[in-house]
C-alpha cells in the first residue's frame, strides 16, 4: 500500500474510534447521570430532628404551687424543653449562685433586693454582669405580694387605739421595747410582753425586707437609703430595741407563720410576713386562737419576683432561648391570670384584680383585711445598701 493511502486509512481509524467512543458516553450520560465527585454541604443536608433542651430553673419556694401548675403545661406545650425545677430560699440561692455551688439556667428570687444585692456581688468578684440591671433583658417581675403584719384581733385594736389607728414600726417599737409589756400600750398584764415576729434577715428574704421598712420609717423616706445611714447610732439602737422583742429568727417565712398559727399569741402577737402567705393560712386562723386579722404598714415594700435569663458561663445560647420562651409564657396574660389562685397579684397589668369569683381571696377575705388599695411602697435599695444594712443587723443584734 502506498504511504499516502496507509495514511488516510488510520486517519479514518483513529475518527470512527473517536466518534464510537463520543457516542457511547452521550448514551451512558443519558442513561445514568454522573455521580458528584464531592459530599453534599451541611445546607443541603435535611434538617436534624428536634433535640430536648434541659434548662434549670431555681425559685423562690413562696411561689411553688403556682410555679408548678405553670411549668406542667408549659412542658406539654413545649416537649422539646425540659425544666428541672429547685425551690431554694431568695437568699440561699444568691450566695450559691456567687460561689458557682449552683448554676442555673434562669432564677427568679423572691424580690429585687435579692437581685440588687447579687449584681453587686458579682460585679466585684467577676468585674461582670452576671445579667443587666436596665432595659429589656434586666430583671422582670412574675408575681406581686406586699409585706402586711399579720396580728391577732384583740392585740391589734389595743396597739391601734394607742397609735391612733395606725400600725407602724415606731409604735411597735414603743411596745416591744418597754418594760412593762402589753400593759404599756394599754393592754391585759395576762398577755406579758409584746412578741414580734419575723424571720433572720441573713436567711430569709422577708426578714430582710422587715429591716429595710425599720429603716426607711426611722429615716422618714422611701427612697435613696444611704450607705451611711447605717452607720447612725440611734437608728441602730432603734433596730436594736424592736429586735428584742423578737423570740427567734426563723429561717422561712412559711415555717415561721406555721408556727403562728400553731401556738397562737402565746408566741407571736404580731409578725410581718407576705400578704401571700397570710392568704394562705388566715381561714385556718379563725377560731383557733381568736381571728388573725391583715393590717398594712404606712409604707409597705414589693415582693416583685423578678425572672432572671443569666449571662452566666455555663449558659448555652439554647439553653438562654429556651429560659427565654420560658419567662414570654410566664409572663402572658392567661397564666398571669392564675395567680390570684395562689394568693398573689399579678404583675401584668392588664388582668383585673376585682372579680366576684370566689376563688378571688381580695373578695372572700376582706373581712380579715386584705385590700386592693395599698399604701406607698419604697423602691429596693441599691446592693451596697442592702450589704451594709444586713452587717450592721448583724452587728447589733445577737440572732436567736
Amino acid at each position: 500500500m502506498k504511504p499516502k493511502a496507509a495514511f488516510y486509512v488510520v486517519a479514518i481509524t483513529i475518527l470512527a474510534v473517536i466518534a464510537w467512543l463520543a457516542f457511547g458516553r452521550k448514551k451512558s450520560s443519558d442513561a445514568q447521570p454522573d455521580k458528584p465527585t464531592t459530599a453534599p454541604t451541611a445546607k443541603d443536608q435535611p434538617p436534624p430532628a428536634d433535640k430536648t433542651v434541659e434548662i434549670s430553673f431555681e425559685y423562690s419556694t413562696e411561689k411553688k404551687d403556682w410555679i408548678d401548675s405553670a411549668v406542667q403545661q408549659f412542658q406539654k406545650d413545649n416537649p422539646t424543653i425540659k425544666v428541672k425545677l429547685v425551690g431554694k430560699g431568695s437568699l440561699d440561692a444568691a450566695q450559691a449562685i456567687l460561689d458557682g455551688t449552683d448554676k442555673p439556667v434562669l432564677w427568679s428570687p423572691a424580690d429585687s433586693l435579692v437581685t440588687n444585692l447579687l449584681a453587686s456581688d458579682w460585679q466585684t468578684k467577676t468585674n461582670t454582669e452576671l445579667y443587666p440591671v436596665t432595659g429589656d433583658a434586666a430583671p422582670q417581675p412574675l408575681l406581686l405580694t406586699p409585706l402586711v403584719f399579720a396580728v391577732w384581733e384583740d392585740r391589734a385594736k389595743v396597739l391601734l387605739d394607742a397609735s391612733g389607728g395606725v400600725l407602724s414600726w415606731k409604735q411597735i417599737h414603743k411596745a416591744v421595747s418597754s418594760p412593762k409589756g402589753w400593759p404599756a400600750v394599754g393592754g391585759k398584764a395576762a398577755w406579758g410582753f409584746v412578741k414580734l415576729g419575723h424571720t433572720d434577715p441573713n436567711k430569709s428574704n422577708s426578714g430582710m425586707q422587715a429591716i429595710v421598712l425599720m429603716a426607711y420609717e426611722f429615716f422618714n423616706i422611701t427612697s435613696g437609703l444611704a450607705v451611711e445611714q447605717m452607720l447612725d447610732p440611734k437608728f441602730q439602737e432603734f433596730v436594736k430595741q424592736i429586735e428584742d422583742g423578737v423570740p427567734h429568727f426563723e429561717s422561712s417565712t412559711g415555717t415561721f407563720m406555721t408556727e403562728m398559727i400553731r401556738f397562737g399569741p402565746s408566741k407571736y402577737d404580731i409578725a410581718l410576713v407576705y400578704e401571700s402567705l397570710a392568704i394562705s393560712q388566715l381561714e385556718n386562723a379563725q377560731g383557733r386562737w381568736g381571728s388573725l386579722h391583715i393590717y398594712y404598714p404606712p409604707t409597705t415594700i414589693w415582693s416583685d419576683h423578678p425572672v432572671i435569663v443569666l449571662n452566666a458561663p455555663w449558659v448555652t445560647p439554647e439553653q438562654h432561648a429556651a429560659a427565654d420562651k420560658l419567662v414570654a409564657y410566664l409572663r402572658s396574660t392567661p397564666v398571669q391570670s392564675t395567680a390570684l389562685r395562689f394568693g398573689f397579684r399579678p404583675a401584668d397589668p392588664s388582668v383585673p384584680m376585682k372579680s366576684s369569683e370566689g376563688t378571688n381571696p381580695f373578695t372572700k377575705m376582706s373581712q380579715y383585711g386584705l385590700s386592693l388599695e395599698l399604701p406607698p411602697a419604697t423602691r429596693p435599695p441599691d446592693g451596697p445598701v442592702v450589704r451594709n444594712l444586713l452587717m450592721m443587723w448583724s452587728r447589733v443584734v445577737k440572732p436567736k
